[in-house]
């Protein structure tokens, strides 16, 4: 096998690649080459002996796989004898499928995803006749899912009625030869724990486990780990605590923090030269972070030039923010030369109902867009609803408005929209359409049974009714909604004066770890939405809103613009003013207002 590119490695990644045996924690800041040291030392551990199948490298996602595969498809392994590069759960598919009989399954099993689960409740729960306006199948779904998840004793975190239909289920699933997504994890973990013989197997098939992103494992998968990498203790694990934003998906950071103590002889090495952004922007987004009180300190670096400054824009409102945005990315457009014309530019937001504004400037502007990881705003199917309950009041004759009821609701809460709205429609205004539409529907409530996220749904019907409430009249509404979507360009369609340039890429904060941009524009500043409202009151919660500030920031390579309407973000006062432009839209003074005057104490 031939030499590796270790020439193109820095010191500190050269230290962690060149590790030898034992636990080992990467700390690595934001673009400082993460997923390439992680491969390299995979690389060295085959160079220096180690059986290409004893090793396993996890990552939390198929692409993250992916990439890594191909890193190693330059050095040619023996055949058969390949590292298991994969996601926890095909790391998990594997091991079942080895060993499902001691879990009354066949190596044939199915695997049930969320809707096949979903499914599978519902008709436990109508079996047994649970009263499902007391017990939503989304909401059951979403208890059993923790209790694998957190590995919980279900006698000690259900009450009667959730454990009975927990124990169904899991007979269900037996029956159908079948695991649900949250098994091929906590069933191998179970397995393990009861087994000695086969967890030890497992531990010598093993003997190098390398882990991607750290910082986000849950419970069952932690557990999945320190089971594995019990006796040989050879575990080289990469993260940034800094960058660790999935709580709501139970992801617990403090596995990262406390690797020290998990693991008393792991060897630390920091990945704190970043490759990506600006000094300007790796200062910024350094000196924003270091007011978190839970972390693993990093001193980010870059060699990079000081690049221009942070700019921070206040605004009027949303609408004057988007259209703002949308300006500014037609003068890019318009500007550009031949080095710059490809250059990728991202509009990140902390929640999906703030595209409705982006997404109507973009189409005024003739500028080409893609939404990342959901639909774009009148494709989603709560605003859908109100839009066809409106459009049945404003047009009696609308028969596919009508159809779309029909099929939403029960008969009777059908019926009565479709005799009252027709005649509301000429009494009421655009508001109280949609309040009538809300209450009796009890819509909300609708919501939070038939849905995992029904705030996030909400928010959007907020979104909408502040939008509506800018019409005089229902028909200039529907007229305006309409042309917003029929002007929509179609995926990979895009028209226009910009149709030959690359769309811009809009996509929650969320969606956009692991990516990275040109420039980034970053909307919604504001407080009560980043930090989110829901996040008041609880220390752990306002930091991990900072984290999600940080790798907003950290996205951007060139250039970074924050924005924002109504009171600034917490988080603005953070940056080092030396390194911001303040721009003011709204006439008003020319400062950012007296922070001491903004905020009281959360905590």
């Amino acid at each position: 096998m031939t030499e590796d590119r270790n020439q193109n490695l820095n010191k500190k990644q050269l230290e962690a690649v060149n590790h030898g045996d034992g636990p080992i924690l990467i700390a690595a800041g934001a673009g400082s080459g993460k997923t390439k040291t992680l491969t390299s030392r995979l690389l060295r551990l085959v160079q220096n002996g180690a059986p290409p199948e004893s090793i396993i490298a996890i990552t939390f996602t198929n692409k993250a796989a992916k990439e890594m595969a191909d890193r190693m498809a330059g050095y040619k392994l023996p055949p058969y004898q390949h590292p298991f590069i994969g996601t926890f759960h095909s790391l998990g598919v594997r091991i079942l499928k080895q060993e499902s009989k001691f879990l009354k399954r066949t190596p044939a099993f199915t695997i049930f995803d969320d809707d096949d689960s979903l499914s599978l409740i519902r008709k436990i729960m109508k079996a047994a006749d649970v009263d499902k306006e007391q017990y939503s199948p989304v909401k059951m779904r979403g208890k059993i899912s923790s209790v694998k998840n957190e590995l919980l004793d279900p006698k000690e975190h259900l009450d009667k009625i959730a454990l009975r239909t927990f124990e169904d289920y899991e007979i269900s699933l037996t029956k159908n030869n079948a695991f649900d997504f949250d098994d091929l994890i906590e069933k191998v973990v179970t397995l393990f724990e009861a087994n000695l013989e086969i967890l030890k197997k497992y531990q010598q098939k093993f003997r190098y486990i390398l882990v991607d992103e750290y910082q986000d494992v849950n419970t069952s998968q932690y557990q999945l780990i320190r089971l594995l990498a019990a006796e040989h203790q050879n575990l080289s694990v990469v993260g940034d605590d800094a960058q660790s934003i999935y709580r709501f998906r139970g992801s617990d950071f403090r596995n990262f923090l406390n690797f020290e103590s998990d693991w008393p002889k792991a060897k630390i090495v920091k990945l704190e030269q970043n490759y990506r952004s600006s000094n300007n922007i790796i200062t910024a987004a350094s000196a924003l972070i270091q007011n978190n009180k839970m972390q693993k300190p990093k001193e980010l670096w870059t060699e990079n030039p000081e690049g221009s400054l942070i700019k921070v824009i206040r605004t009027a409102d949303g609408d004057q923010e988007a259209d703002y945005v949308a300006e500014q990315i037609g003068n890019i457009y318009d500007n550009s030369n031949k080095d710059s014309i490809n250059q990728a530019i991202a509009i990140l937001y902390r929640t999906n109902a703030q595209s409705r504004s982006i997404e109507q400037a973009l189409i005024s502007a003739d500028i080409p867009y893609k939404i990342f990881g959901g639909l774009k705003f009148y494709e989603r199917k709560e605003i859908k609803d109100i839009v066809a309950a409106l459009r049945l009041a404003s047009n009696p004759k609308d028969n596919l408005s009508a159809e779309r009821l029909s099929k939403t609701f029960t008969k009777a809460i059908a019926a009565d929209l479709l005799k009252e709205l027709p005649r509301l429609g000429q009494e009421l205004n655009i508001l109280e359409l949609i309040n009538f539409f809300l209450h009796n529907t009890d819509y909300f409530e609708y919501l939070a049974k038939h849905f995992k996220n029904p705030q996030e749904r909400i928010e959007n019907i907020n979104e909408l009714i502040a939008f509506a409430a800018e019409f005089k009249n229902l028909p200039e509404f529907l007229e305006r909604v309409s042309l917003l979507q029929s002007a929509d360009q179609p995926k990979g369609s895009p028209t226009g004066a910009y149709r030959n340039l690359p769309p811009v890429n809009l996509m929650t904060i969320h969606l956009a770890k692991g990516l990275e941009f040109d420039r980034v524009f970053v909307i919604g500043c504001n407080e009560g939405l980043l930090p989110h409202q829901m996040s008041y009151g609880a220390m752990e919660e306002i930091e991990e809103e900072r984290r999600l500030m940080y790798v907003a920031m950290t996205r951007a390579k060139e250039d970074l613009s924050l924005s924002f309407f109504s009171t600034p973000s917490r988080f603005v006062y953070e940056l080092p003013p030396e390194l911001t432009d303040f721009v003011n839209l709204t006439g008003n003074k020319q400062n950012l207002p007296d922070e001491d005057d903004m905020y009281i104490d959360d905590f």
